[in-house]
């Protein structure tokens, strides 16, 4: 079954220094911005120089040096955060700087990191390492390639693995682990499970995003993007699916048997012919941030007769990570440059 994206949208957008900025914490950080996570009330922000800052409401921001190298992932873990990067360690963060180095790869990266209530996972090559509280050893979980994303459902209890070719879903039962494959030719990268835990979608190198509908493996695929997708990320309670890869935000809606079988996403946030390049979902709203390529942010609600209103303007640099904190209060945008900008959402 097969979905695309038609939208003709012509309409123009410029955009400079918004109000939010203006009441904000402007910062130029010497690296770029390679991954976010929220915790609680903070949002923390990973650098490709292996620096972790903390920003919180009415503090300034702490800076920590965890890696010896690029921060190349990052998850919420409990009141904490767990990474990965380029020297090969896996770590768990708590707010007040301490460090746990729950695994060490030598030279191989730790490329992608996952985390539920009592399980901390994390990929290097083609290897997925699970390490469960409460118990010394870990469990590895083979792959016939290099994974390319994880992701464990809500109640902690289904690990998706993305790889090429597809997805394998490792499911914890009583003993063990037990597999399930879902095939699809193509590299796979991000991965995500819906939050029903109906579908599972993913990232394609090819300019697509595919998904399987898990009583039935059903395939999904949604294509008609101009450039690779990116992001994504679930909005609202229908929910959305919404992804980069457009001028503007693609949002698949997820509702009824078929999901977006043979229907049109909603298509919000038109900037010119700038690429979104990230998105994220304003909780318990149905409404989603698009970062840009010339470092533009807006919001949206999903409706694409309202206009959409202007987070950030232009820096001229890519958007690679937007994180609101999980009361809502506040925002964290960042670019490949380095520039980040912490500020209310609300007057």
């Amino acid at each position: 079954m097969q979905s695309n994206i038609n939208t003709g949208r012509t309409r123009e957008l410029g955009i400079g220094e918004t109000e939010i900025e203006k009441r904000g914490l402007k910062l130029n950080f010497d690296a770029p911005l390679t991954t976010v996570a929220s915790i609680d009330d903070a949002v923390g922000a990973g650098f490709g120089d292996g620096s972790l800052t903390f920003f919180r409401p009415g503090l300034a921001p702490v800076t920590h040096k965890i890696h010896e190298g690029v921060i190349l992932c990052m998850a919420k873990h409990k009141n904490g955060l767990i990474s990965g990067g380029d020297d090969g360690r896996f770590l768990a963060i708590k707010q007040n700087g301490d460090i746990t180095e729950i695994a060490v790869f030598g030279t191989k990266w730790v490329d992608c990191v996952a985390a539920s209530d009592e399980i901390v996972a994390c990929s290097s090559g083609s290897d997925v390492h699970l390490f469960e509280h409460g118990k010394s050893d870990g469990k590895v979980f083979k792959h016939q390639s290099t994974v390319g994303g994880l992701a464990f459902d809500k109640k902690g209890q289904r690990l998706a693995v993305a790889h090429y070719e597809g997805v394998t879903i490792w499911e914890r039962s009583k003993r063990r682990w037990k597999s399930t494959r879902l095939f699809w030719k193509g590299s796979h990268g991000n991965v995500s499970f819906s939050p029903d835990g109906k579908y599972i979608v993913t990232t394609m190198q090819e300019n697509s995003v595919h998904g399987w509908r898990l009583r039935d493996k059903g395939d999904l695929a949604m294509s008609g993007y101009p450039a690779k997708v990116k992001s994504l990320d679930w909005v609202g309670d229908t929910p959305f699916l919404a992804t980069s890869g457009a001028d503007e935000a693609i949002c698949w809606p997820f509702d009824g048997k078929f999901g977006p079988m043979e229907r049109s996403p909603v298509c919000v946030a038109h900037n010119r012919k700038k690429l979104a390049t990230f998105v994220r979902g304003l909780p318990g709203e149905e409404a989603v941030f698009a970062g840009f390529q010339d470092g533009a942010v807006l919001l949206a609600k999903l409706d694409e007769e309202k206009k959409a209103i202007a987070i950030r303007g232009s820096t001229n640099a890519e958007v690679s990570g937007i994180a609101v904190s999980n009361c809502g209060s506040h925002i964290l945008i960042g670019d490949i440059a380095g520039n980040v900008l912490w500020a209310p959402l609300w007057a």
